[in-house]
């Protein structure tokens, strides 16, 4: 009986090639295989979220109680004061609109159910991060607090923590329109085409790891003075005023809030996305020549990203909410498909009839 002689399996041209190919060649050939299926940058944000999560979690979120702070959040998100408010400015968008939409407009729907999954998932999410951030601040870094100043009033420290983070605030939101990797997390912002009250709901959960800098001030002044959460819900109501379907300025007063026909230049439909980058306050743009202010021809300007590079609940016979969400929560993570995925960022002067400052 004869036995059988099992030959090795030669190798293809192609295995020798790779056998003879330089390792940090491989690595670049693997990183570019990699990349054409997933856009590596924006994986940097989800680790750094999973990071501060899991610092915060470790140390017991350090001085503070998980609990509290997410019940806190919650209630400026969505408590009774806040609600009472968004209902008063949906019936404003009714009377006022800058544009006229059923209140069950595709649009409308989908920040609903952005506004649903951002008090049910979001406000613990934010939570974490937060106590996290504030953890690693607060343990790392003890010399950015200033002592406590007697001549400073609580109040007047409150106001000063107020207008600083809203200069954090710009400043990141800035880097979101400036940087790949932020936009591609911050662009389902300006997808709205129907931009209404709720529409400052309509963010990736992600983002919030971006605006962790603008606790910062918060944390220098602590010893002094802290906002309240009616404070916040103040300051939270400005600025979803601001993303309303209303066409209202606010004269003299523009040159200090954002008004809805201010902060509606910023969501132009292939408009200059990088001016009016305020959240709550124009003094920014102004100090930086980003503000472009209002006209008759703005106010009524259709608002979204134009060629839609990222799926829209306005596309096709039906709206497809659920399915829509979720190829929007993937989608930073795309791979990049050329200039379509970069930042809009366009010259201030190529505002439509808006008067630059």
């Amino acid at each position: 009986m004869s036995s059988a002689v099992i030959a090795p399996p030669r190798s293809s041209p192609l295995d020798a090639a790779e056998r003879t190919e330089p390792s940090h060649l491989r690595s670049r050939s693997r990183a570019r295989s990699v990349s054409a299926h997933i856009y590596l940058p924006a994986c940097t944000i989800a680790v750094v979220a999973v990071v501060l999560v899991a610092i915060g979690w470790a140390a017991g979120w350090g001085r503070f109680d998980f609990a509290g702070s997410d019940t806190a959040l919650r209630a400026v998100v969505a408590g009774p004061a806040t609600l009472a408010i968004l209902g008063v400015f949906l019936v404003v968008e009714r009377v006022w609109p800058a544009q006229r939409r059923s209140i069950v407009a595709r649009g409308y729907r989908h920040d609903l159910l952005f506004a649903v999954v951002n008090v049910i998932v979001v406000v613990p999410l934010i939570t974490a991060l937060t106590l996290g951030f504030l953890h690693i601040v607060e343990t790392q870094m003890p010399w950015i607090v200033l002592p406590q100043m007697g001549a400073l009033p609580r109040a007047a420290a409150a106001g000063l923590i107020v207008v600083a983070m809203d200069g954090c605030n710009w400043a990141v939101h800035l880097a979101n329109h400036r940087a790949r990797m932020l936009w591609r997390f911050h662009e389902l912002h300006h997808s709205q085409e129907d931009l209404n009250v709720l529409s400052v709901f309509r963010t990736h959960p992600l983002i919030h790891v971006s605006y962790l800098m603008a606790l910062i001030p918060g944390v220098v002044l602590m010893a002094n003075g802290a906002m309240t959460i009616t404070v916040l819900v103040v300051y939270g109501a400005i600025v979803a005023f601001a993303h309303s379907n209303t066409r209202l300025g606010f004269g003299p007063l523009e040159r200090v809030f954002v008004s809805p026909n201010y902060h509606r230049i910023h969501h132009m439909l292939d408009g200059p996305a990088d001016v009016n980058l305020g959240f709550a306050l124009t003094i920014w743009d102004q100090l930086f020549r980003r503000a472009v202010f209002p006209t008759a021809d703005t106010v009524r300007t259709d608002t979204g990203l134009a060629g839609r590079p990222l799926v829209v609940e306005q596309e096709g016979p039906r709206a497809r909410h659920f399915a829509v969400f979720a190829a929007q929560m993937v989608a930073p993570f795309r791979p990049v498909r050329g200039a379509a995925d970069a930042p809009p960022v366009r010259s201030r002067a190529h505002a439509a009839g808006g008067q630059e400052r």
